[in-house]
């Protein structure tokens, strides 16, 4: 039974290796090592953030109201053009009115018994130089006096408080700018006894916006002042606008666990497309560098296998030794050359910035250098026909066309 058994092992060893002999080298088959390569060419490394904003104006004032009462008039609407100093609007005056009366009322009555008391001091020291009256009276009359001094200063202010008041009245604008917002109409009561209600919204200059973006924790270290800067909003969907970066702010904002921090972008606005409110979609351009040499992140990894490497320079018949990778890379960026008569050598290189998909190398290559990116063995019909320079002979190839000529005699 074990004898059996044994001879069946063999018979089955003996159809898997006649079969995979066949997949290799049957039917004009075989191995063979193609390399795929890339030229050394100047090229842009770019490296940008995403992030997402709403546009605002660079300059907005809230304007509201001290003083409560009920909106009488008002002159301007919404996109109003106003200048600084411009009447906006008016509260009722009225009450306000009888308050600056009253006040004038109690301040001359002040004054009134201020002058009263004066002249009945000046009467108590010269009776009392005399000796007619007594120490007593002489302060009593001193006290009267300065009592009503105080009240005089005391009434002169709530006058001009009263004053104020009535001034408040009128709404004027605090800057040259466009009316964005009107929060009240007329006959509207507005209420400033808690906080300062906000009438109006002017922008000052909607010629010059700005994004604030919310940029993510990760990303903000690479954010600095003076980065280029496009975005988009959903109004114009084909159209992109271009900004810089003014202010990092430091503040950080977390919601639902995630930290972002406001970044300011100025853009200009020509055209006022750009519309308070608006949300952007924004990228900083963090890193650009233009025409520089560079090579793919891929090739500082490749390390050639040295098996499939000498099968390389057989099938290619190159009589150069086969060079052997170094063994300590530990700090050193090395990448594979493949030269003209298709032999491989390695080349120590330096490096500078990186996107993280190319790098940039600033020694040790030049222009027009074939960098291998990686060494791969295959299947192929025809091997010896088989091209190896830079493609990759595992794609199908297209059908041969008959040459018409030869079938034609």
């Amino acid at each position: 039974m074990n004898k059996y058994f044994k001879y069946s092992l063999i018979a089955v060893a003996v159809i898997i290796i006649t079969y995979t002999a066949f997949l290799l080298l049957g039917n004009g088959q075989a191995k063979v090592i193609g390399l795929q390569t890339t030229e050394v060419q100047p090229t842009s490394i770019v490296t940008s953030v995403t992030a997402t904003g709403t546009v605002t104006p660079v300059d907005e004032v809230e304007v509201g109201t001290q003083v409560s009462g009920l909106v009488s008039k008002i002159y301007v609407d919404y996109n109003s053009e106003v200048k600084k100093g411009q009447l906006l609007a008016e509260l009722d005056k009225t009450t306000l009115l009888q308050s600056v009366e009253n006040a004038e009322a109690a301040y001359n009555a002040a004054l009134n018994e201020h002058q009263y008391y004066q002249l009945n001091f000046t009467r108590q020291q010269n009776m009392y130089d005399a000796g007619v009256i007594s120490k007593a009276d002489y302060e009593q009359a001193t006290y009267q006096k300065n009592n009503a001094a105080a009240t005089v200063a005391q009434r002169r202010t709530a006058l001009t408080q009263a004053k104020s008041n009535l001034g408040y009245a009128s709404i004027y604008s605090p800057i040259d700018g466009i009316v964005i917002t009107k929060e009240v109409e007329e006959g509207q009561t507005v209420a400033a006894s808690m906080s300062t209600p906000t009438l109006f919204t002017i922008a000052k200059d909607i010629n010059k916006m700005q994004v604030e973006a919310d940029v993510d924790e990760a990303d903000i270290g690479e954010v600095k002042e003076g980065q280029r800067v496009s975005f988009t909003v959903d109004a114009y969907p084909e159209e992109q606008f271009s900004g810089k970066v003014r202010q990092v702010r430091l503040g950080a904002t977390t919601t639902s666990n995630v930290v972002t921090y406001t970044v300011i972008i100025d853009a200009d606005n020509p055209d006022k497309k750009l519309k308070p409110g608006l949300t952007a979609t924004v990228t900083i351009y963090t890193l650009e560098r233009n025409d520089v040499l560079a090579v793919e992140q891929q090739a500082l990894n490749f390390v050639p296998d040295m098996e499939l490497l000498s099968l390389y320079y057989s099938q290619n018949k190159i009589t150069k030794n086969i060079p052997e990778p170094s063994t300590n890379r530990t700090g050193k960026k090395v990448v594979w050359l493949k030269e003209s008569d298709g032999s491989l050598i390695e080349k120590e290189i330096t490096t500078g910035t990186s996107n993280g998909i190319q790098v940039e190398v600033t020694d040790g290559l030049k222009q027009g250098d074939q960098v291998v990116l990686s060494m791969e063995s295959g299947v192929v019909a025809n091997a010896s026909n088989s091209d190896s320079n830079g493609s990759s002979p595992f794609m199908p190839t297209p059908p041969k066309r008959e040459n018409k000529k030869a079938s034609a005699q």
